[in-house]
Formats: structure tokens, C-alpha cells, sequence
């Protein structure tokens, strides 16, 4: 679930750059307050582009000043300082990644010793935060039973996932919550859900393990459903997703500048897209398809 939001590099300005290393040093710092040190192993910039995206709604400007820290202590950097919508996002990230190992063990992978640097943290978090907690764990509980459903319906897999981010979103701005803000959280939280299964189809395929796309459209692989008769589906699905945040994000009042928002919304997420069904996951890093290598071989 994590490590697919991300900025569109080469169009990001470069005060944008440095706005979202020093708001990823506050939620850094926001999951030490809440949770302690070593729950800090999991951030993400997932969620950190919550936090960019959430002060922005609520019109909470972050004061950034040079400081140090465990990891920074020769040489300071530029960090934004904690507040309370920081530490709400520290729980989150706490929790999200506590559950995900809590999953993978279900699942008989490894994540026990893992989930050990995260059982401190996620007590504390659970304590101070008993909200966040019930957000996420209720609609994992709600994504774990469509997952044992085997429901072969994209939009009713992707929906406890989105349901979550949507849930936060509202928790988080209060009073300035809107149906337009509850909807593009709901569409970033389906977007994450998808494009992690679209990017582990294949070796959910060797496991058989649960994937919805798989489900709905039976191919052998990622490669075959793109390319022949369902990639068009499954291209408008996400085409649909982007429609989705393009239109909300536009009745949304931003209090501050917008450029690092649209960038990863408006650009990001589809660049995003295009590398998963280019092959290139996460990385960027492309796998060369075999038929391919063998033509190029002759």
C-alpha cells in the first residue's frame, strides 16, 4: 500500500522539492512524538502528502526551521515543525504500517520481527489517537472480508481502502470537511488500493493469492490483460479515478500555494499508473518482456 504516491520530478519547482522534504522531516518527527523512534521506520511519503494536502485545506500554515535530529545530527536540515494535525498523521502511519505486518502474518509471510519495532508505537498511538486507530482497523476488517468474499468487483474491493482515507479526511478537517474533500480522499484512497493490486498481480498469480483484477478479468498475467481485450477497461477504470480527483480537487479552497498538490494528483498519479502498466513498478526500473528478448535475440 505504500510508496506509490509520489511527485512528477521533473515539473516539480524546486521550492515545492524542498517543501515536501522539510513537511516528510514533521511527519518524521509528528510519529516520534506520538509513537516513539522506532516506529520512524515506516514513514512514507504517502502519507506525508497528507499532510501537504490537509494543512492546505485547513489553512494551517507549518513553520519550517533548520534542525537536527537522530538522523540528521551533524548537519541540519530544513524541517517543519509538529502540530496537532501532524501527530494525527504519525498515528495514521503507525497504524497502517503496524496492520500491514499484522496481515502479511496472517498470510504466512514474514512480518513478525518486523511488526515487533511497531507493537511499542502502536499501543501509544491506540492510547492518545483512539479514533485514527478504529478508522483503520474497521475498514481493514472491511477489506479483509471482501478479500475472503473473493468479490470480483474492482469498485466494491477498492472501496474499504478508500472508505478509510475518506473517514480520515473527514476526522481530520473538522468543520471545514466538505462532500468535495470526503471524494478526492475516497478517490486517492481507490487509486492506492488499485494500483497496488494492478502492481502485484503477477506474483499474487504464483501465490494465489487474492487480487481483484485477476478475479474480474482472469489473465495470465499483467502483460496479457494490458495488452489484449480487458486493457482498455482496466485503463478507463483509472481514467475514471482521475476524472474523479480532477473534478473535486477543483471546488476545493486552498489556502496556500497548489503547485505541489496539483503536481502529484494531476501528474503524479497518472505517471505513476503508466510505469505500473509499463512494467517498471515502483522503481521505474522496467522488466523487459520475454517474447520481447527472444525477437531482439534473432
Amino acid at each position: 500500500m505504500f510508496g506509490y504516491v509520489r511527485a512528477d520530478m521533473p515539473y516539480l519547482y524546486i521550492k515545492d522539492d524542498a517543501l515536501y522534504r522539510a513537511m516528510y522531516c514533521g511527519v518524521c518527527k509528528g510519529i516520534a512524538e506520538v509513537c516513539g523512534h522506532s516506529a520512524r521506520m515506516g514513514l512514507s511519503y504517502d502519507v506525508t502528502f497528507l499532510s501537504v494536502l490537509l494543512h492546505n485545506i485547513l489553512g494551517q500554515d507549518v513553520v519550517i526551521e533548520k534542525q537536527h535530529c537522530l538522523t540528521h545530527c551533524i548537519r541540519s536540515r530544513q524541517m517543519a515543525n509538529v502540530d496537532e494535525l501532524t501527530r494525527q498523521l504519525g498515528a495514521l502511519n503507525t497504524a497502517l504500517v503496524y496492520y500491514k505486518y499484522t496481515d502479511d502474518i496472517a498470510d504466512g509471510d514474514r512480518g513478525r520481527g518486523k511488526r515487533l519495532w511497531f507493537k511499542k508505537g502502536f499501543r501509544r498511538m491506540k492510547r492518545k489517537y483512539p479514533e485514527v486507530e478504529r478508522i483503520v482497523r474497521e475498514n481493514l476488517q472491511n477489506q479483509e472480508a471482501a478479500e475472503k468474499a473473493k468479490t470480483d468487483s474492482i469498485d466494491r474491493a477498492a472501496d474499504a481502502t478508500a472508505q478509510m482515507l475518506a473517514e480520515f479526511s473527514d476526522y481530520a478537517l473538522g468543520e471545514k470537511k466538505t462532500e468535495e474533500t470526503r471524494n478526492l480522499f475516497y478517490a486517492i484512497g481507490k487509486w492506492i488500493y488499485l494500483i497496488d493490486a494492478l502492481d502485484d498481480y503477477d506474483k499474487d498469480l504464483k501465490k494465489n493469492a487474492y487480487n481483484p483484477f485477476r478475479l474480474a478479468y482472469g489473465a495470465e498475467s499483467r502483460t496479457e490483460m494490458l495488452s489484449g481485450k480487458y486493457g482498455d477497461e482496466v485503463r478507463f477504470i483509472f481514467h475514471a479515478i482521475f476524472y474523479d480527483i480532477r473534478e473535486n480537487l477543483s471546488k476545493i479552497n486552498f489556502s496556500f500555494n497548489r503547485d505541489l498538490s496539483d503536481n502529484i494528483l494531476l501528474r503524479g498519479l497518472p505517471m505513476m499508473t503508466k510505469r505500473i502498466m509499463d512494467g517498471c513498478g515502483v522503481s521505474g526500473k522496467c522488466k523487459r518482456d520475454k517474447n520481447q528478448e527472444k525477437k531482439d535475440t534473432k
